[in-house]
């Protein structure tokens, strides 16, 4: 006994080792190690004490070479103690009670060594929230803010209040942040409570406040965010005018008075074209705006009436009238005066149309044919504003025939006379020859009339057209198909002669100019005479070959 109490004095003196420090979280099981897990295989005794304060030690539990562990706790540690095989003390549902010095000691040989270890427990908080949350905020006057509460944490929490993810530091004018924290006497647990006064700014309105937190053995913990309505005196007034912009004539127009103040004010004076109207809200209508409400509107705080906002609205019109109108009936030959007025606010772009196609220009109806028949159509825009006003012109008179022809038919059996009529209310048509009768859609006055005929002898057809206002007649020469032969012979035959005639005549005249050339002025009366005669003769020659050309 006297030789290991000796050793154990000479491994204190040697021992000149620095205390390490073991971290272990609270409830759980807590490892010490044994100089590092560094022990021999010839240890001849291993055995584990703790402080408990004041110079005094307290046994654990010791293993002895090829022995079992011995547990010699008989206090708070009996029960909760153990020894791992490389040594290690195990300490389970570590405590707050249990930071303090664990000492092992070591017996090889004829030594003795101890390794001391320093215990810390940590305890992750339960949570972070905002209590104690103040109604509203004021502009410039410090006000409690909330309170922040850590609970159960080991080291005492240290809280960080942010604004907008920005944290805030006491400045002692318009930030003060106190912080406190109280331990629970059973648990040794600490809850840390922060309280933060705060001067509010107006741009604080959606401001976000946190309060969190940053464990030493876990991730940071944030509470929820809150906002606070932040109460302020109105400095400023603006009136808004909602609705279709441009305003125009015949919508509705809502007045909109906005004050910064909060809480807003919630009733303001209008003044409509001079007249005080108190309303309770922030807007007033005007429906179905006429041109006459052009001019300034304005509204203002009750309880400050010189605090007062204003706003110019001028109405868009947009007014047209065509003369005349509706549906028209004139003669042809007559003529039609549009009169044509533009009522506006401002610059317009006017669009003629006649039957749905635009026209390049106004148009212009001083002497009126059946062509001029349809709608007339003008559309005048002015931004978002268009008005529409129309005609309808049905130009009547007696039918006009204005062309009558044949033709032949593509396989040359027949005959296809075409009769081109204008006239309304529409013609009717007679033929003086039977045959196949067409006629064409009657737009605007016009209308052809085709028949298909089959002339087996050479006629004269005529086409008579007729309505309530007169009526008008032609006739054309048809042939029969072998009259139209020979007549086609006859026609090229005539035109070689009439060439070759043409030649005839360009050589006599010719000949005669240079025949009077060479005569001169020595030439007799008598010769002269003769060549007179001569150009009669040639004269009358020429005109009998015309003739049989023609013929």
């Amino acid at each position: 006994m006297h030789l290991l109490s000796a050793l154990f004095i000479t491994a204190l003196l040697r021992q000149a080792s620095a205390l390490e420090t073991v971290v272990g979280l609270y409830g759980e099981t807590l490892e010490i190690p044994c100089n590092n897990g560094a022990i021999k295989e010839d240890v001849l005794i291993t055995k584990w004490k703790y402080d408990k304060g004041v110079g005094v030690s307290g046994d654990l539990l010791t293993r002895g070479q090829s022995q079992d562990v011995s547990v010699t706790a008989d206090d708070e540690y009996k029960g909760r103690v153990s020894m791992a095989a490389n040594a290690s003390l195990m300490v389970s549902e570590a405590r707050l009670t249990d930071q303090r010095t664990f000492t092992c000691m070591v017996v090889v040989g004829g030594n003795i060594a101890e390794y001391p270890v320093n215990v810390e427990i940590y305890k992750t908080p339960a949570g972070v929230e905002i209590s104690e949350k103040a109604a509203e905020l004021e502009i410039g006057k410090l006000t409690k803010l909330g309170t922040c509460v850590v609970k159960d944490a080991n080291p005492p929490a240290k809280v960080t209040w942010l604004k907008n993810n920005k944290p805030l530091v006491a400045d002692g004018r318009g930030i003060s942040i106190q912080e406190s924290a109280q331990q629970d006497p059973i648990t040794g647990l600490s809850t840390t409570t922060s309280t933060l006064e705060y001067s509010a700014e107006k741009e604080d309105a959606d401001a976000e406040f946190k309060c969190s937190t940053q464990p030493k053995m876990s991730p940071e913990l944030v509470s929820s965010l809150v906002k606070f309505s932040i109460t302020y005196s109105t400095e400023n007034i603006v009136l808004e005018v909602h609705g279709q912009q441009p305003v125009v004539e015949g919508q509705n127009v809502t007045l909109k008075c906005v004050a910064d103040g909060n809480p807003a004010p919630t009733s303001f004076n209008f003044y409509i074209k001079g007249e005080m109207i108190r309303v309770d809200s922030n807007n007033y209508m005007l429906t179905d705006i006429g041109r006459e409400a052009t001019g300034e509107y304005k509204c203002s705080l009750i309880d400050n009436p010189l605090m007062e906002a204003s706003q110019e609205i001028t109405v868009n019109y947009l007014d047209i009238n065509l003369s005349p109108a509706g549906d028209i009936v004139k003669r042809a030959g007559e003529a039609l005066e549009l009169n044509f007025r533009i009522d506006a606010s401002g610059d317009s772009k006017v669009t003629w149309r006649k039957n749905n196609v635009i026209l390049d220009k106004e148009p212009q109806l001083n002497k009126l044919t059946f062509s001029d028949s349809g709608r007339y159509e003008c559309e005048v825009r002015m931004g978002p504003l268009s008005r529409k006003a129309s005609f309808e012109l049905l130009v009547e008179g007696p039918p006009v025939i204005r062309k009558l022809s044949k033709l032949r038919s593509k396989d040359g059996k027949h005959k296809v006379l075409s009769c081109e009529v204008e006239g309304s209310p529409k013609p009717s048509v007679s033929w003086s020859i039977n045959g196949t009768s067409h006629e064409s859609p009657f737009i605007n006055g016009q209308i052809t009339y085709k028949i298909t005929v089959v002339p087996t002898e050479n006629l004269t057809v005529s086409c008579v057209v007729n309505n309530q206002f007169g009526r008008d007649s032609e006739e054309i020469e048809v042939l029969s198909h072998q009259s139209g032969d020979y007549d086609q012979t006859k026609l090229v035959v005539g035109v070689v002669v009439g060439l070759l005639v043409a030649c005839v005549v360009i050589g006599l005249i010719y000949w005669i100019y240079a025949k009077k050339s060479k005569q001169g002025s020595w030439k007799t009366g008598e010769k002269e005479n003769g060549s007179s005669e001569e150009e009669r003769k040639l004269e009358e020659k020429v005109e009998e070959n015309s003739q049989k050309a023609e013929v």
